[in-house]
């Protein structure tokens, strides 16, 4: 490649840059408009034009069509969706849509394990704004979401019912993907009575290590307005509390995703915490 083409290579990718955030916006508001799921509903291999999708929508906006097409196209770009083209009368074309391969990590699951509201919480108002504050936490200290709203993370749900439910789904459908692995191949759970999942969020995990170990009884411990949304499983017991004070006693600790949103002094006193939880014989945190 001649210096030229490696200049204007490296051009184009500073504009692909500069308009980065379009993808996941856009993305993110075709998953909350239900366009994947409608796609796929309409059959496998099945393409829809953008007037077949917007008659799905509840939306009288007769721009609606070509608003949409503009956004399918760039997903087909990015290989999300499917393109094909399909000829009109007076030499007019009219763009169809389908589901490519990724679509299956996007769709609505009835047992969990779609990606979706993973990006839809990362891409929410709520996290955007503390994007916002990324320069304050560099050269004052701190965190950017507490800069923005005066706690952490993990508190804020508890003052905002529609984000609390947006980041319970967002976890709990994370969870089920992993879970899903885990059980099939992860053999540390033969033997237990008691397991204590810390930070478990509505007990989606427990949910899938007590239905393949029912001789396990499960302790699901998160914060109280965390576990308000949470459903009841079998096996399953959600307990409210909050970690850095206590931790339920069990045979074992069970923890994901928690230690890396706190600080090395957070992680001490909670490791600690589910030290003493444990019986003497076994002192361990799995």
């Amino acid at each position: 490649m001649s210096q030229e083409d490696q200049e204007e290579e490296v051009g184009k990718l500073a504009v692909r840059l500069a308009n980065a955030v379009v993808l996941p916006m856009v993305l993110k508001s075709a998953l909350e408009l239900n366009i994947i799921d409608t796609i796929l509903a309409a059959g496998d291999g099945a393409f829809l034009s953008p007037s077949q999708i917007a008659s799905a929508l509840p939306s009288k906006n007769p721009d609606a069509p070509v608003l949409l097409d503009r956004m399918l196209r760039l997903l087909a770009s990015h290989s999300i969706l499917k393109c094909s083209v399909k000829a009109k009368e007076k030499e007019e074309i009219e763009r169809l849509y389908g589901a490519g391969p990724l679509c299956k990590f996007l769709v609505k699951n009835q047992d969990g394990g779609s990606i979706a509201p993973l990006l839809v919480l990362h891409h929410d108002q709520v996290f955007m704004q503390s994007w916002y504050h990324l320069n304050d936490a560099i050269l004052e200290g701190g965190f950017p979401f507490s800069k923005a709203y005066g706690m952490t993370a993990f508190e804020y749900p508890g003052t905002d019912q529609r984000f609390n439910r947006v980041f319970n789904q967002a976890m709990s459908n994370h969870t089920a993907l992993i879970m899903r692995e885990i059980v099939d191949v992860y053999k540390g759970f033969d033997g237990l009575k008691v397991l204590v999942d810390v930070g478990g969020g509505i007990g989606v995990a427990l949910s899938f290590i007590t239905s393949k170990y029912p001789q396990i009884k499960g302790i699901n411990f998160d914060l109280p307005h965390v576990l308000a949304d949470a459903p009841t499983y079998s096996g399953v017991e959600h307990v409210g509390g909050d970690m850095f004070e206590s931790v339920p006693k069990g045979d074992a600790i069970f923890l994901k995703w928690i230690l890396r949103g706190w600080s090395d002094e957070h992680c001490l006193k909670l490791l600690k915490n589910c030290w003493e939880a444990v019986p003497e014989l076994l002192g361990s945190c799995p």
